[in-house]
């Protein structure tokens, strides 16, 4: 096994976050070498790191850093010094590093003798496995998802049309509105997930339209939801897709496909299954209803219609992290929590997607998302 470095703050790294499971907001250098796995860390963080890791910990100060500010050095000279002064201490000669390593500490580790090679499949397959920790932290984030959108599903049902739209107590029901209620919810969970999808109408067509504006009636209603989770870092991801009032043939056309491959999707999952392989069988599905997929689209062709997305992704410290359920698809693995998410679509005007969690078990899975289909609210 290499050496291995890894210099962030634990907040935006996900590759740290693994490994010193606490937030940390400020950045630090962790390294692994012969079995021993050590922070070299401001004070201020040491208690926490110590009362909740098992972690080896060398201290800033005890790498110079008083004598170096009192050099004069500026606050990146410092760091990067710092960040050597480690690795010298630790024994490190060369390592692997993540794609995220700054590029500023590499360079001046490079510069001074010490060798880094970026693997970034090594970092991402390490998290695949999702330890206790992260699973309840996305459980819970996906209890809050489904929470929230009962919430949010209460305000459909008691929407009425006043012409311009749909309203509830004489105040239009507008997507800023519902993603309000939504993250008020959220708030009791203790997830955060300010950036949500509540989309309707043609902008529901658009993979990311985060959505905005007065909902109207019989129009596609989209609900994408991928809280985190604050005492883990770890997020969940949901989709369900409703029509307030009568919705119209393409529609329900659409539902029942989408359905179907999202029940078709997830009985496939299991260990060893290649994700390209159930993305396969959902664009197969997909064929012999007429529409178009990656899978049959022309070489270059840019798909607005049809199925324009992969099958699914995983899910823990990153919304979209491996293993793929795509066109390019990796091999399942016991603990990989991934998305079964088909959708269909057509530019201009609209388009409907169901989104599920699932856990891949040593024989077979687990669906996480404990919620209704239902197309209308």
């Amino acid at each position: 096994m290499p050496d291995v470095l890894i210099y962030g703050d634990t907040v935006r790294s996900p590759e740290l976050r693994h490994e010193v499971p606490l937030p940390i907001p400020d950045p630090f250098l962790y390294a692994e070498r012969d079995g021993r796995k050590v922070v070299a860390i401001h004070s201020l963080e040491i208690p926490r790191v110590r009362d909740q890791t098992s972690l080896e910990i060398i201290a800033n100060e005890q790498l110079g850093a008083d004598e170096l500010v009192k050099a004069g050095r500026n606050e990146h000279e410092v760091v990067v010094e710092l960040a050597l002064r480690a690795c010298r201490e630790i024994g490190i000669q060369a390592a692997v590093v993540p794609a995220s390593f700054p590029v500023e500490v590499a360079d001046h580790l490079r510069a001074n003798g010490i060798a880094l090679t970026v693997d970034y499949e090594l970092f991402e397959n390490r998290r695949r496995a999702k330890t206790d920790t992260e699973l309840a932290g996305i459980r819970n984030a996906q209890k809050a998802c489904e929470a929230a959108l009962d919430a949010a599903r209460d305000l459909l049902r008691r929407a009425s049309p006043n012409g311009a739209g749909l309203e509830v107590d004489g105040e239009p029901l507008t997507s800023e509105r519902l993603k309000h209620v939504i993250e008020r919810v959220f708030m009791d969970f203790e997830v955060e997930g300010g950036d949500m999808i509540v989309s309707h109408g043609p902008p529901t067509a658009v993979g990311h339209d985060m959505g905005s504006g007065q909902l109207r009636p019989n129009e596609p209603i989209v609900f994408d939801l991928f809280p985190k989770d604050k005492r883990t870092g770890c997020y969940a991801d949901m989709t369900r897709t409703y029509v307030v009032g009568e919705p119209s043939d393409e529609v329900k056309e659409w539902y029942e496909l989408v359905k179907a491959a999202v029940d078709r999707s997830i009985a496939e999952v299991k260990p060893g299954v290649n994700g390209r392989a159930i993305f396969e069988i959902v664009c197969e599905l997909f064929h012999g209803a007429g529409y178009k997929t990656q899978l049959n689209k022309d070489p270059g062709e840019v798909l607005e219609d049809g199925f324009f997305h992969g099958l699914g992704h995983g899910v823990g410290l990153e919304v979209h992290e491996l293993p793929a359920l795509a066109r390019i698809g990796h091999e399942l693995v016991p603990g990989d929590v991934v998305t079964i998410e088909p959708g269909l679509y057509r530019a201009g005007y609209g388009g409907l997607r169901l989104e599920d969690l699932v856990l891949v078990t040593d024989d077979g899975h687990e669906v996480i998302t404990d919620y209704p289909y239902d197309l209308t609210p």
